[in-house]
């Protein structure tokens, strides 16, 4: 991985995704006692970052690969980007969701044209199932976050922070984290185009793998892989191929609780007017009650 790749990607992506903007509140930066600015990718096409990616991959395959169709697995975010990509390719899409995904994004997954696959995530094996529907179909994965084509166009939030910054500004760059595709993208990002700035990954509490696979210096995983408000950014361990950059590039991980990503939630609607699903305002947590653990 390099800022290459995520230069590339971003390049793709131009015209096809949203350059979300930087905002600031000044009650936020008071609740926070320094300058806050957020980056709402709840804003983004599909509702997450998870377009980027999704619409990076795809758009990078080569083109017979790309014409017999791609499949994904997800909980709701990742799955939309990839349907919504594939829509746009006009190609196939199938895509394994846990029978107790959130509704909303069954439907919406449904709604962008793509074949959605239910399982029960406690009695079935989706890779299993996963591998036997690609090998009958012909189908190429697309990972949520460990692929290096998802993780470039991640990055490209990265860029668009690097352009939007005021001169000057140092300090750390709070990132919602489940696997680190965005994190580490970011992290490639910033190193090239903003080195004074430094990735934080922000995990709740009791799914704090990336946190305390930093502090080891080794991947470590979760005891249990469901059943948190944060559910957008839950998995089992880092990736592959985002441990490695994060390992390289980020700070120390910040752990929230779910009643800081409530709260961060609350607060981000009544002072910025944004909907933010507790994943990802778990950065927005970070910045509000970890202060003393935040440099600039």
């Amino acid at each position: 991985m390099n800022i290459d790749r995520v230069r590339a990607a971003a390049d793709r992506l131009d015209g096809h995704v949203r350059h979300t903007p930087l905002l600031t509140s000044p009650a936020l930066d008071a609740l926070a006692g320094r300058r806050v600015w957020v980056k709402p990718e709840c804003l983004q096409h599909t509702g997450s970052f998870k377009a980027r990616g999704a619409w990076a991959a795809i758009s990078a395959l080569p083109e017979a690969d790309r014409a017999r169709g791609v499949i994904a697995f997800s909980s709701g975010n990742h799955a939309q980007g990839v349907a919504r990509a594939a829509r746009a390719y006009g190609v196939p899409a199938v895509i394994l969701m846990p029978a107790d995904a959130p509704r909303v994004k069954i439907d919406n997954t449904r709604a962008l044209g793509a074949e959605v696959v239910l399982y029960d995530r406690a009695t079935e094996d989706r890779d299993a199932l996963g591998d036997r529907l690609a090998r009958d179909r012909g189908l190429t994965l697309v990972k949520p976050f460990d692929n290096p084509e998802v993780i470039a166009g991640q990055g490209s939030v990265g860029l668009e922070i690097a352009a939007d910054l005021p001169d000057g500004v140092q300090g750390d760059v709070l990132v919602p984290c489940g696997g680190g595709g965005l994190t580490s993208g970011i992290a490639l990002a910033l190193a090239a185009e903003a080195p004074d700035m430094r990735v934080r990954p922000v995990e709740p509490e009791g799914f704090d793998d990336v946190a305390r696979s930093l502090a080891s210096g080794r991947i470590e995983r979760n005891a249990q892989a469901h059943g948190a408000l944060c559910d957008a950014i839950i998995t089992p361990r880092p990736g592959d191929l985002t441990f490695p950059v994060m390992a390289r590039l980020c700070g120390p991980g910040i752990v929230v609780s779910e009643a800081q990503a409530l709260a961060a939630m609350r607060l981000a609607f009544e002072h910025l007017k944004l909907v933010v699903e507790p994943g990802g305002a778990v950065a927005l947590a970070a910045a509000l009650f970890h202060g003393d653990a935040l440099t600039g």
